[in-house]
C-alpha cells in the first residue's frame, strides 16, 4: 500500500496505465490467496460433517429412513408390523442384514440392523424380516456385493399381549446401516426411532393403514395359536407346534416330565426320604397310605395353580422363580424350612414351643402332608428343572387360561410320584419304619435340611448387603458346610452305634466321611475368588463392551439359583473355558440378580427370556449368537468359535 501511494504521489500520465495494471495485478493475486487459504477449511468442514455421522447426523441425504404401522391401532392379542423403510439414492446401496452379508477379504461390510431396544411390558417382539439383498457391483471389492438398494423395506412384527390395558406404549428403535457407492463407504449411520401406537379396547374398530408398504409382507407368521414352542436340553433341541390340540397335550406333558425332574434338584431332595418314611408308616392302611399321598399331592398342586394364578393375573409377575428376587421371602422360606426340620423331622427329640405346633407339621396327617407339598413345591422354583423353564415361559405370555392349564400340569407331573407311592404301599415297605435306623434317616434328612434352611436365610441377607453391580458375599456358604458336614458325621457315628455289621458301618461310615470331605471342598471352591475375570453388568459397561468389538459373553445368575451355581462350577470353571475366557477379544460380564438390581432385571427382559441361568454370546457386531439355559462346554466353545466367524 505504501508503494502504491508513493506512485500516485509522484503520478503522471505515462505511469497511470501501468499503475492500473499493477492494481488489478495485486488484486488477483489476492483473490487466488484467498481462495487457496479457504480451500482446507472448506476440505477440513466437510470431513467433519461426515465426521458427525457417527453422530446420528448424516452426512448426505443418499439414504433417507422413514417408518410407517400396518394399522392405526390394535386390540390386546394383535399382531402389528412397524415398517423401516428406507429409500435409497440412485447409484447408491446398503449393506444387507447379517445373514445375507459377504465378507470381502481386509474388509467386513457393516451390516444393516433393525432392533427393539425398548418395548412395553406384554409386548412379543419378533425377529425382523429383511427383503431379500441383490448384487451391486463395486469397484472396492472387484466385482459384486450383496446390497439393498432402491427403496427397501424391513418389517418388524409385534405381538400385543392379552393383558396389556388399552391405552399409548411406547418403542425405541435402533436402525444402523452404511451407505456405499460403486468406489467408497460412507461412514455407518445408527439413528434413533421413538414410535408411539394406541392400544384400545375389544368393542373399539382398528384399520388397516398403509397397503401399499405391506403388500408384499407374508403376515402368516408364528401367532399365539401357531407359535413353536423350543426346548434345548445341553445340546437335545426339539420344538412343540401348539397349534393343534395334540401339539398343546404334547407341551402339556413335556411340562409335567419337567415338573417331575423337579423332585431331584438339591433342595426337595432332602424331603423325599422323610415323605416317604412317613408313607411306610402307613403302609398297612392302604387308605390312610393313600389320603396322606393325596394330600401331599394337591399341596404341591396348589402351590404351583397359585403361582400360575399370579403370573397370569399380577402385573409384572412373570417368572417361577421371581418371588427368590424378593430377600424376605427367601429368609422366610429358610426360616420356615428350619422350623419344619426340627418340628416334623424329631431331630435329636427337641421339644418347641406350643404355638409352633399350631400350624401341625406332621407329615404323618392330612394338613401336615398339605403343608410338606407346599413346602416341597416352594423348594424346587430357584431350581428351574429341563423343558418345564420353557414351557413355564411361555405360558407366562398366553391367555390366563393357558398359563393356568400349563402350571397345573407342572404341578401335576411334580406330584405324581408321591400319588403313585401312596397307591402302592409295597413300594415303601421296604423303609425303616420304627427303630433307631428309621430315627438316623430323620435325623441326618433334618441337618440336610437345616442346610437348605442356612442356604436360603444365607442369600437372603447375602442379597440385603449386596450393592450391585458388585458380586454378593459368599460368606453364609460356610454355615450350609456345618450342617453337612454334621449330617455325614452323625450318620458315621450312629452307623457305629447302632449296627455291629461290618459292611453297613464301612458302607455308612466311608458315605459320612465323603459327606464331610465334599462339603468342605465345596465350601472352599464357592467361597474362594471366581477363576474367571467378570465384569459386573451394568448398561454402559456392556455398551462401553460393544463399541469395542469384543465378544461378549453374558452370564445371568443369583445367589439362589442352585442351577446357575451347578453350571458355572460344571461348565464354565473348567480349563478349556476357562483359558478360553482370558482371550484379549473376549469380555465375560457377569449379570448377578441376587439383590436388588433393576438394570440386570432389564436386561434380562431385553435378551426375551423370563428365568435363570442363562447365558447369551454376542459377536463383535452386537449380534446375538447363542442363548441357552442348560449348556455344555463344547457348546459354549462353537458358539464363541461362531461369534469369531472361524
Amino acid at each position: 500500500m505504501l508503494y502504491i501511494m508513493r506512485q500516485l504521489k509522484n503520478d503522471n500520465g505515462s505511469r497511470r496505465a501501468g499503475l492500473l495494471k499493477l492494481i488489478i495485478k495485486w488484486s488477483f493475486c489476492l483473490v487466488l490467496m484467498g481462495a487457496v487459504l479457504h480451500l482446507p477449511g472448506a476440505i477440513a468442514q466437510q470431513a467433519f460433517e461426515g465426521f458427525d455421522s457417527l453422530h446420528n447426523k448424516p452426512a448426505a441425504k443418499e439414504i433417507a429412513v422413514d417408518s410407517a404401522w400396518s394399522v392405526d391401532r390394535a386390540h390386546p392379542g394383535d399382531r402389528v408390523i412397524l415398517a423401516i423403510i428406507f429409500n435409497i439414492k440412485k447409484g447408491f446401496h446398503i449393506n444387507p442384514d447379517t445373514e445375507q452379508i459377504v465378507l470381502i477379504e481386509d474388509f467386513k461390510p457393516y451390516p444393516t440392523r433393525v432392533k427393539v431396544i425398548e418395548a412395553p411390558e406384554g409386548i412379543a417382539v419378533e425377529a425382523p424380516v429383511y427383503p431379500r439383498a441383490q448384487p451391486v457391483k463395486v469397484e472396492y471389492a472387484g466385482g459384486s456385493v450383496m446390497s439393498f438398494v432402491g427403496r427397501t423395506v424391513i418389517y418388524q412384527p409385534m405381538q400385543v399381549g392379552e393383558r396389556i390395558e388399552p391405552g399409548s406404549l411406547a418403542f425405541k428403535i435402533t436402525v444402523e446401516y452404511q451407505a456405499c457407492d460403486a468406489k467408497t463407504c460412507l461412514f455407518p449411520e445408527k439413528i434413533i426411532l421413538n414410535k408411539n401406537f394406541q392400544v384400545i379396547g375389544k368393542d373399539a374398530a382398528a384399520t388397516e393403514i398403509n397397503r401399499d408398504i405391506f403388500a408384499n409382507f407374508d403376515n402368516t407368521a408364528p401367532t399365539e395359536d401357531s407359535k413353536a414352542v423350543g426346548f434345548d436340553l445341553f445340546g437335545w433341541n426339539f420344538s412343540v407346534d401348539v397349534s393343534s390340540g395334540s401339539g398343546l397335550l404334547l407341551l402339556l406333558i413335556t411340562a409335567a416330565f419337567g415338573g417331575f425332574l423337579l423332585n431331584f434338584t438339591p433342595c426337595v431332595l432332602p424331603l423325599v426320604p422323610i415323605k416317604i418314611i412317613g408313607l411306610s408308616h402307613a403302609a398297612e392302611d392302604r387308605k390312610k397310605c393313600f389320603i396322606l399321598g393325596a394330600s401331599m399331592f394337591f399341596g404341591v398342586l396348589s402351590f404351583w395353580l397359585g403361582l400360575g394364578a399370579m403370573i397370569a393375573m399380577v402385573s409384572g409377575f412373570t417368572a417361577v422363580n421371581q418371588l427368590f428376587q424378593y430377600p424376605l421371602f427367601t429368609i422366610s422360606v429358610g426360616i420356615f424350612i428350619a422350623v419344619m426340620a426340627v418340628g416334623m423331622c424329631g431331630l435329636f427329640h427337641i421339644r418347641l414351643p406350643n404355638f409352633i405346633y399350631m400350624i401341625n407339621p406332621s407329615h404323618e396327617n392330612l394338613h401336615g402332608s398339605f403343608v410338606l407339598g407346599i413346602l416341597t413345591a416352594i423348594l424346587s422354583t430357584p431350581c428351574t428343572a429341563p423343558f418345564m423353564g420353557a414351557a413355564a415361559a411361555w405360558a407366562a405370555t398366553r391367555h390366563p387360561a393357558t398359563t393356568m392349564i400349563t402350571f397345573a400340569a407342572i404341578g401335576v407331573g411334580m406330584a405324581l410320584p408321591y400319588l403313585l407311592l401312596s397307591a402302592s404301599p409295597n413300594l415303601v415297605k421296604r423303609m425303616p419304619r420304627t427303630g433307631p435306623a428309621s430315627v438316623l434317616i430323620k435325623e441326618v434328612m433334618g441337618l440336610f435340611m437345616l442346610g437348605a434352611a442356612a442356604y436360603f436365610i444365607g442369600s437372603g441377607l447375602s442379597a440385603f448387603w449386596a450393592a450391585p453391580p458388585g458380586p454378593p458375599s459368599k460368606i453364609y456358604w460356610w454355615s450350609v458346610v456345618v450342617f453337612c458336614s454334621a449330617a455325614g458325621g452323625w450318620l458315621s457315628y450312629r452307623t457305629i452305634r447302632i449296627t455291629e455289621r461290618k459292611g453297613l458301618r464301612t458302607f455308612f461310615v466311608a458315605l459320612g466321611i465323603t459327606i464331610i470331605a465334599g462339603s468342605a471342598a465345596a465350601g472352599l471352591r464357592l467361597t474362594d475368588r471366581d477363576p474367571i475375570d467378570w465384569v459386573y453388568y451394568t448398561p454402559e459397561r456392556f455398551a462401553d463392551v460393544v463399541r469395542q468389538r469384543k465378544i461378549v459373553v453374558l452370564d445371568f445368575t443369583a445367589e439362589w439359583c442352585l442351577n446357575c451355581k451347578a453350571l458355572e462350577e460344571g461348565v464354565l470353571h473348567s480349563r478349556r473355558i476357562r483359558t478360553l475366557f482370558a482371550d484379549e477379544d473376549i469380555v465375560p460380564i457377569k449379570v448377578d440378580l441376587t439383590g436388588n438390581n433393576p438394570a440386570g432385571k432389564a436386561k434380562l427382559k431385553e435378551v426375551g427370556i423370563l428365568t435363570i441361568p442363562l447365558l447369551v454370546i454376542y459377536d463383535p457386531d452386537g449380534r446375538e449368537v447363542f442363548k441357552k439355559d442348560f449348556y455344555t462346554v463344547n457348546q459354549v466353545l462353537k458358539a464363541v468359535k461362531d461369534a469369531r466367524g472361524d
